[in-house]
């Protein structure tokens, strides 16, 4: 079984997807589809899922947690369009 690590919580999934907390201890999912990058709460499902416009390299390895939790509270809601 894997250790975690305290001092980063990023973990990479599948596909390049990444696993980080963000900054109240939930853990998300960031993932790339089409040319958007996806945020899925994995630890609480009443979170909606958010996106940004971005480029697939943009979610590469050198991305920090710091910088994924920015990307996070800076990307809007998925939603239904009225």
């Amino acid at each position: 079984m894997a250790k975690l690590s305290g001092s980063n919580s990023t973990d990479r999934q599948h596909g390049g997807e990444r696993v980080f907390a963000d900054d109240e201890g939930r853990l998300w999912s960031a993932g790339h589809s089409g040319a958007a990058v996806v945020f899925t709460c994995i630890s609480d499902g009443r979170h909606s899922g958010r996106a940004l416009a971005m480029d697939a390299a943009a979610l590469d390895e050198s991305v920090s947690d710091d910088t994924l939790r920015a990307w996070l509270n800076s990307a809007p809601q998925i939603g239904t369009l009225p």
